[in-house]
């Protein structure tokens, strides 16, 4: 979600110089990122509206429609966090590749640490007003007072920002590896501090077989641990259960920059990746309907390792169909196409205040919950997008967002 145009550059610190020659933009990954933020921002609205109570403004859904909005949400959550970590993966190496370790570290804790303490100090207190204030008087009628630093260091997470955290983490590995990697001595035809660079080569489908049923096996018997709707404190990460998807999709973005994966993707790769996971839908169906509550989530059920599978199963394929549908159908930008790429990631930092924003606005309409999550989802995506405009007008915004 932070990456920068490609272009040619030379490396400061221990690394030598090398030029490369400046790669052409990827247009549909640009577009793959307008398309992954309008759905986190339309999966919060969802969240708002249905009977998931995990964002900062919810109203619980009162009639059959809210369970429209959950199997959104699930649907979303299965691919579209780890499609963004694979995503950042890809645009790792380049990036590091152009700076070495010092500079891109620098960066990346500008680009993504400048943004969460953003988010913590300012937005945050603003998001999440509306909590303050009901605990606030929850305290008052036991006849106690809440200070508001208090509540502040009490509920303390990052929020949505959560992925930045959590994305810092992954590239500070991944310079770590890289750095300690560059001190042997270089392969022959190898620049010193760099990957060799290789030809793109087609992803055979044993391998996407195999990693599949890994990720499934690891998500299973990480559940045992952390099971599904675990939250932890603090660190504010609403889905640890996923942390295997994500961080093998961050790696598997950084193997497919090196290998070219995504432009060797056969057209017919697209469409039995969206077949598959449909097909893992439909087959996954009876379990979910006949699932006792709590089963799906972990602690080694033979329900929750249905629950692996399929989720591995239907990211995997999805990110996949995604992928070539995009490179062949969406692989071109006019002026507008182009701001709503450039206002992306300001639109993921900025949306939460928005979204609850347009909660409290529109709190006095009594409508189903899909009515409501229609009307302000088409409100608040033109104005995300309006608002980080406005905010990376500010001088020096656009550096960080």
């Amino acid at each position: 979600m932070t990456d920068e145009p490609h272009r040619t550059a030379v490396l400061a610190g221990p690394e030598r110089a090398v030029a490369r020659p400046p790669r052409a933009r990827l247009h549909y990954v640009d577009n793959l990122r307008i398309a992954l933020t309008a759905l986190v921002v339309l999966h919060h609205t969802a969240v708002t509206y249905g009977n998931i109570p995990a964002w900062y403004y919810t109203e619980p859904a009162r009639d059959g429609s809210g369970l429209l909005l959950d199997v959104f949400v699930m649907f979303n959550q299965a691919f579209f966090m780890g499609f963004f970590f694979m995503i950042a993966g890809y645009f790792t190496p380049a990036s590091y590749d152009r700076k070495g370790t010092r500079p891109f570290v620098r960066d990346r804790l500008k680009r993504l640490g400048i943004p969460l303490l953003a988010f913590l100090l300012l937005l945050r207190p603003l998001t999440g007003f509306g909590g303050y204030a009901a605990m606030r008087d929850s305290f008052a009628e036991r006849g106690a007072s809440l200070p508001y630093w208090i509540y502040y260091l009490l509920s303390w997470d990052a929020g949505p920002l959560w992925f930045v955290e959590v994305l810092l983490v992954f590239v500070a590995l991944y310079a770590l590896v890289r750095h300690r990697a560059a001190r042997r001595p270089p392969a022959l035809g190898t620049a010193a501090g760099h990957e060799p660079a290789r030809p793109p080569r087609p992803l055979r489908p044993r391998a996407v077989v195999g990693f599949t049923a890994g990720l499934a096996l690891a998500t299973y018997l990480w559940r045992f641990l952390v099971p599904d709707g675990s939250y932890v404190p603090f660190l504010g990460l609403p889905t640890p259960s996923y942390l295997p998807q994500y961080a093998s999709f961050f790696v598997i973005g950084v193997l497919a920059h090196r290998h070219g994966w995504p432009g060797a993707l056969s057209r017919r790769a697209g469409r039995v990746g969206f077949a598959v996971a449909a097909a893992a839908t439909l087959a996954y169906l009876p379990v979910v309907l006949t699932a006792q509550q709590g089963a799906l989530d972990g602690h080694g059920t033979w329900q929750s390792l249905v629950s692996a599978a399929w989720l591995s199963t239907f990211a995997v394929g999805v990110v996949i169909g995604l992928t070539v549908l995009f490179r062949e159908r969406l692989n071109r930008q006019g002026p507008a196409a182009a701001f709503l790429s450039r206002h992306a990631f300001a639109v993921y930092v900025l949306h939460a205040p928005v979204l609850v924003g347009l909660g409290y606005a529109f709190r006095w309409l009594h409508a189903p919950a899909a009515a409501k999550f229609a009307l302000v989802g088409a409100l608040a995506l033109p104005l995300c997008w309006a608002v980080a405009y406005a905010v990376r007008s500010l001088p020096r915004a656009d550096r960080v967002l």
